[in-house]
């Protein structure tokens, strides 16, 4: 089983979004960089665990947890005109851009904030999401990477 962190702000995509949807799921798409969608494509699997991550907000931070609920296949929006991820140069034959299913499975009881997690900075080791210029909005964590964030959630939030 593999673990990430998928980012989306809450003005376009909220975890309450997510949890409103029909049975919990909703295509995750919309994804335009190429390193965040080999992740889908090439590693994400059916089962796989999600950190939610509400970003650009205040404070930006850990609020849910998901998991893949599917296998990836192409992001129809890449092939509709009207959408503003539209790319004329993606094939339906071979389809540049894909997506998976994401299905909520909870809120956390509290919001785990990107400052709390630098403030943990040690223990959660090389994190992705704290290397200086990180900007994915996917990335992968390592199963001590979930197991601390988790722990934090059942500890104090910081003052």
């Amino acid at each position: 089983m593999n673990y990430w962190l998928m980012k989306s702000e809450p003005e376009a995509f909220s975890i309450d979004d997510l949890a409103e949807r029909p049975k919990g799921t909703e295509p995750w798409d919309g994804v335009r960089n190429y390193q965040a969608r080999n992740f889908m494509r090439d590693e994400m699997k059916v089962g796989d665990g999600v950190l939610f991550y509400h970003s650009n907000c205040k404070p930006p931070g850990v609020v849910g947890i998901a998991e893949v609920a599917s296998k990836p296949y192409p992001d129809p929006t890449a092939f509709d005109a009207g959408s503003k991820y539209f790319d004329a140069n993606s094939d339906p034959d071979n389809p540049r851009w894909i997506l998976v299913d994401i299905k909520f499975k909870r809120k956390l009881k509290r919001l785990i904030s990107l400052q709390e997690l630098k403030d943990h900075a040690e223990a959660l080791g090389d994190f992705a999401l704290l290397r200086r210029g990180n900007r994915l909005s996917i990335m992968p964590v390592t199963a001590e990477q979930w197991a601390t964030i988790l722990k934090l959630e059942k500890q104090a939030a910081p003052e």
